[in-house]
């Protein structure tokens, strides 16, 4: 018997309306530079909090007791994507995130803008 393959979770950058899908056991930041975003980054481990973004919508979980953020920022709804694990579809609001390669070699076609049909592979 072939195994399931794991539930992939569509995550959207708002506001620019990226979209790309992200598997449970993998981090949303990961995720997002292995499709070609570039969100900011820098320690890859919740202390330097360079990723940090606000949830809007959706379910997320971490796998390290203290992901590096304040009670209050946790209760506004502020996640850190560097070590943040997708429970549901998301959509986050991300600062500054540079817009995806262009490059048809290098960009997975499955990135594309909220309301746009992915490009056919």
């Amino acid at each position: 018997m072939t195994p399931t393959p794991p539930r992939l979770f569509r995550i959207e950058i708002s506001p620019q309306g990226w979209q790309f899908d992200c598997p449970p056991d993998q981090t949303l930041l990961l995720t997002a530079l292995a499709q070609g975003l570039k969100l900011p980054h820098s320690c890859r481990n919740g202390t330097c909090r360079a990723c940090i973004a606000r949830l809007l919508e959706g379910d997320i979980s971490y796998r390290i007791e203290w992901p590096g953020l304040s009670r209050e920022e946790e209760a506004e709804g502020f996640i850190l994507p560097c070590v943040a694990f997708p429970r549901s579809d998301l959509k986050i609001d991300a600062p500054e995130p540079a817009a995806p390669h262009l490059s048809p070699s290098t960009v997975d076609k499955s990135v594309h803008r909220s309301g746009e049909k992915p490009a056919s592979a």
